[in-house]
């Protein structure tokens, strides 16, 4: 571990004096019936250690069997991220010791994985493009869950006991290891978040993965190093593990960037460890000395036979794939008549399949952009949560776009709707029944109100008829005033001016 006093360097400082170089590891949980070689159900949330078998618990004399399906995501995401499908592959033995490996070595894939050499374009929020090249994507098996109690922080150090639940024990990963990732510059942090967002929308869109990061579905290892010229050799890389939100990647890229600069600053070196992530402090702390890949003991697991990919299966795969996000997008921004910049704001506020959704469920483009980049993001920002985890969907959207389609209620009256929907009082409809907010347009209660509001503005009736019909916008806003927003401000306008005359 590293116990050098540490200073942190700004940020803009850090990257006009050194070269940032990234490497991305992304781990996606495979939404396979079944774990990656054993027949134990995948779960979520179940009662600890009641999702094994005794494969899962590497029991003597347990054999594994690879589950076709997972082999089947892994081509279809190696496809994806434009990647060679090996013709030959092979399962081997990652050896380690930590009590959530019940077989004390992890079935994985080292030398030959099952797709490498491939890219993802990614694009950045002022539309430039960055090419990431990805050096391979192979299959392993997840881990179980270890929880430490007893200390204040969560973590072994302090703890007075642990415990190890070995439901998430075999389940299939993927595994994405980039290349150096050089060039980003000042926009390393950015470069980090754009690429693991858009790999979690490609698992998505592949139907591979819930690809849900705050249930661990999707997880980051980022690793970073700083050198002095991009001509120089790479410098000592740290791992920051288990990053699992885009913001979080963001951060922790930023702050391992100046802390790095800060002990290169001093004359000290780079310690190459793991390094844990903190939310709260948006710091990192070391973890341990980072392992080589001879310190695993990496050999061919004699339990497993190799997998070839049929050539016929692979392309059979290959015209089977959807259409991925970054074309999909190019699509719609023509169908939906949005500029570059609208559609980059919607891609950038996590909003763009949330618009779809909308639009599929019947409201205008328009209108489903309108709600999700304006009421709706303004009150994810104020609750510090994302769109998506907001308590409304979007057919709720397209539902009150409709309801203010048909002139039943207004945007006003709409936000105090969209309130409701929120708060859980239910669908708009029923939260614009219970709350009694459709718009008034009932010809004798509007001139009723008009009549009102006449009497009380005299000053206002003379300017209108001396000619200034613009006056006529304060007999409005009484009415409307009045009737708590809910008059239909057109009708009152036609009733308004035939009263003058």
């Amino acid at each position: 571990m590293s116990t050098q006093t540490e200073t942190l360097v700004d940020y803009d400082e850090a990257v006009r004096k050194y070269d940032p170089v990234l490497g991305i590891e992304v781990h996606v949980e495979l939404g396979t019936a079944s774990k990656m070689f054993d027949g134990a159900p995948q779960t979520f949330g179940s009662a600890p250690n009641t999702a094994v078998t005794p494969v899962s618990l590497g029991l003597p004399g347990a054999l594994p069997v690879v589950n076709g399906k997972a082999v089947e995501y892994a081509v279809r995401i190696g496809l994806a991220l434009n990647c060679e499908i090996a013709e030959s592959c092979r399962f081997a033995r990652k050896n380690y010791f930590y009590p959530d490996v019940p077989k004390n070595f992890q079935t994985s894939q080292y030398d030959e994985p099952i797709a490498h050499d491939g890219y993802l374009d990614v694009e950045l929020s002022d539309g430039e493009i960055f090419r990431v090249q990805i050096e391979r994507a192979h299959m392993e098996e997840d881990a179980g869950k270890n929880t430490h109690v007893g200390g204040a922080t969560g973590r072994i150090h302090g703890a007075t006991h642990s415990l190890v639940d070995y439901n998430r024990a075999g389940i299939p990963l993927v595994e994405i290891v980039t290349r150096p990732i050089e060039g980003a510059g000042e926009r390393a942090p950015e470069v980090a978040r754009a690429y693991v967002n858009a790999l979690r929308d490609i698992f998505r869109t592949l139907g591979v993965s819930e690809a849900r990061m705050e249930r661990g579905n999707v997880r980051a290892d980022v690793n970073v190093s700083l050198r002095a010229n991009p001509t120089d050799p790479l410098g000592t890389r740290t791992e920051t593990k288990n990053v699992n939100s885009f913001r979080s990647i963001e951060r922790a890229v930023r702050h391992e960037i100046s802390r790095q600069a800060g002990i290169l600053d001093a004359g000290g070196a780079v310690v190459q460890e793991t390094r844990h992530w903190h939310e709260d402090t948006g710091t990192t702390s070391p973890g341990r000395v980072k392992s080589d890949a001879e310190d695993y003991r990496y050999f061919p697991e004699p339990d497993l036979v190799p997998i070839a990919p049929a050539r016929e299966w692979v392309e059979e795969i290959r015209a089977s794939l959807p259409e991925l996000p970054a074309v999909r997008r190019r699509r719609l921004q023509g169908e939906w008549g949005f500029s570059d910049a609208e559609m980059r704001d919607l891609v950038n506020a996590g909003a763009g399949e949330l618009v779809e959704a909308t639009v599929a469920a019947g409201a205008s483009p328009a209108a489903a952009r309108k709600w999700w980049m304006g009421e709706l993001s303004r009150t994810a920002k104020a609750d510090g949560v994302s769109l998506e985890e907001l308590s409304v969907t979007p057919a709720q959207v397209a539902e009150l776009a409709a309801l203010v389609d048909a002139g039943r209620i207004n945007d006003k009256l709409a936000k105090q709707v969209l309130a409701g929907v929120l708060a859980g009082e239910g669908s708009p409809e029923e939260v614009v029944v219970a709350r009694g907010l459709e718009v008034v347009s009932d010809d004798g209660a509007l001139e009723a109100a008009v009549d009102e509001a006449l009497a009380a503005n005299p000053d206002v009736v003379e300017k209108i008829r001396g000619g200034k019909v613009q006056a006529a916008g304060a007999i409005v806003g009484a009415v409307m005033k009045a009737t708590r927003g809910q008059a239909d401000a057109a009708r009152v306008r036609e009733i308004l001016m035939a009263r003058i005359g």
